[in-house]
């Protein structure tokens, strides 16, 4: 291993040098995550079952649509789920004085 005088290094060579390092570290550990996974994966295939079966996950998997909570007023076919950004027709709507007790699907 190197020896390093870290007293006689100015800031920006030590700053890059901790940079340096923490990449090292991160790419280190990166590789030793896929060797492990690899080792893990030939193992479960001598057994006859791949990984994602046995340890239960699917990176694949998509969350159920939510059920819309607030329907356009003159268009019944446009509705809204109360989540995310709120759109035009129901930000327009609530300008115009209508609350949005008033537009939610019963």
């Amino acid at each position: 291993m190197a020896d390093y005088d870290l007293e006689a290094l100015s800031l920006p060579e030590l700053k890059k040098m901790q940079k340096d390092i923490a990449k090292a570290i991160s790419t280190f550990e990166d590789r030793q995550k896929a060797e492990a996974r690899t080792k893990v994966e030939a193992v479960a295939r001598e057994m006859g079952y791949s990984l994602a079966e046995l340890v239960g996950t699917d990176s694949k998997a998509k969350r159920a649509p939510v059920a819309p909570k607030y329907r356009h007023p003159e268009n019944p076919a446009v509705t809204w789920s109360g989540r995310g950004r709120k759109p035009k027709w129901f930000v327009d709507a609530l300008a115009t004085g209508t609350t949005a007790g008033d537009l939610e699907i019963r």
